[in-house]
């Protein structure tokens, strides 16, 4: 008889929890999921599949206004906030039903319950102890909102996905990508935006190039950004709310949202109790195999805050699914791990910045184009579209991609590819664009900008 109940017991049943669940199973694992919300977590539910839904419906503003430099006539025009949560919301019961199947065709069984781990191998779960020989936490994050006096009146974007009603004017808080991608989505759909920014610019952590040719994008489509600023309180006015700023200003708005940062979500479910180390911020430590300092636990995802991208989740899942169950103890590798950030325009980036690979290697070459895509020559718009490559000055190689324009995510993507192949830039010289197309010109960039530190090293 087995000494436990369970193999792998997984707490949190998001992007990462699932994967390693189902493949843990799939290894011939006896293993289970407790999860006390929805089968998806962040991402499916309020993150990445919703968000991206709300962004392509606020680009629609901008597509009725380019059809008239193509012939087209847009009649009258309207838009339902409704229609857009209803549409939505039935897609993710879509998704969540998907998971839900998965896991059951997995073999991995479902407790739709709060789970509290009690010691190393022993879970209360919804209303009975069980126990397991591995026990995974794969609990998320969640939304943070400073301490603030009428901190109660702001929402986070948990909640922007259920609004009663679309904001006229909506005050967002915060310079992270969370931040800039509401902005983009409430400005395209008629909301008055004003996004605030504590720090001297947004984005930090991106290439300086990426986050200030962004801000010019947002200023010209109308979003407000304003940065060096902070909100003191929020206080409830005749109608909607005034936020006063620290240094006396005021600004009104129907809502104010914050978007300042997710905090690991570890409180409260037995991990210090059963000997977990957390850091000050609640990240759950692991080591590179994601074993915690109790030699049973271990966890991944936004919960131990290295990497807080599903597909990062997802592998590393996997790793811990490998390593226990597989006899395939890999760690995971973060390097080149591309990203996008569905602003408007759109981020895509994989590799080093410019500030990185100077840091790391010294003097280095840059390439740089910018251009009106093909498509906005028969336009009105003003859009434009940015792409950098950074270049290792001994042996040739990409040492960074990033792009602003439409569709960068789709785009870097395949670019992504070729860095994690140590690809050169003689290689993507060598490489046959394809015309018409913005992608094409990661490939045609053969002049590396002027640069005073390179022409030194030279």
């Amino acid at each position: 008889m087995p000494e436990y109940d369970y193999d792998l017991f997984t707490i949190g049943a998001g992007s990462g929890g699932v994967r390693a669940s189902r493949f843990a199973a799939g290894f011939g694992a006896r293993a289970a999921v407790a999860e006390e919300r929805n089968l998806g977590g962040t991402c499916v539910n309020v993150g990445c599949i919703p968000k991206k839904l709300f962004a392509y419906a606020s680009h629609f503003s901008e597509d009725f206004e380019d059809a008239a430099g193509f012939g087209w006539t847009v009649g009258e025009r309207r838009f339902d906030w409704s229609t857009l949560v209803a549409n939505k919301d039935r897609e993710i019961s879509r998704l969540n039903g998907i998971y839900d199947r998965m896991l059951k065709a997995a073999g991995v069984e479902i407790f739709e319950s709060r789970a509290r781990i009690v010691d190393p191998h022993t879970i209360e779960v919804g209303g009975k102890t069980v126990t397991a020989d591995y026990i995974l936490v794969a609990t998320g994050g969640w939304p943070v909102v400073p301490d603030i006096p009428g901190k109660e009146f702001a929402i986070t974007s948990n909640e922007a996905f259920y609004l009663d009603e679309l904001p006229e004017k909506i005050l967002i808080v915060g310079g992270g990508y969370i931040a800039v991608e509401f902005a983009g989505i409430f400005n395209g759909l008629g909301v008055d935006v004003t996004q605030l920014y504590r720090g001297p610019h947004f984005l930090r952590g991106f290439d300086d190039d990426v986050r200030h040719y962004l801000a010019d994008e947002m200023r010209k489509k109308g979003v407000d950004l304003q940065f060096n600023q902070n909100v003191a309180c929020i206080e409830r006015a005749e109608r909607g709310f005034t936020a006063m700023l620290e240094n006396g200003r005021e600004i009104a708005a129907d809502t104010v949202m914050y978007c300042t940062g997710r905090a690991p979500f570890s409180q409260g479910i037995g991990l210090e109790e059963a000997g977990v180390e957390l850091r000050a911020s609640g990240a759950v430590k692991v080591d590179e195999h994601f074993r915690t300092s109790v030699p049973s636990i271990f966890a991944i995802g936004d919960v131990i805050d290295r990497m807080q991208l599903t597909p990062v989740a997802l592998e590393e899942g996997t790793a811990v699914a490998n390593a226990l169950f597989n006899k395939n103890a890999a760690a995971v590798d973060y390097e080149n791990v591309p990203t996008a950030v569905f602003s408007q325009p759109n981020i895509g980036t994989v590799g080093l910045t410019e500030a990185e690979a100077r840091e790391r290697y010294g003097p280095v070459r840059i390439f740089v184009s910018e251009f009106k895509a093909l498509k906005h020559t028969l336009t009105a718009s003003e859009e434009r579209t940015f792409m950098k490559l950074i270049v290792h000055r001994g042996d040739d190689r990409v040492l960074g991609c990033h792009m602003v324009g439409p569709d960068a995510g789709e785009i870097v993507q395949g670019i992504a590819i070729a860095l994690k192949c140590g690809a050169t830039k003689a290689q993507f010289d060598a490489t046959i664009g394809i015309h018409p197309t913005a992608a094409e010109e990661f490939v045609t960039m053969r002049e590396p900008i002027p640069d005073e530190v390179d022409a030194a090293a030279d």
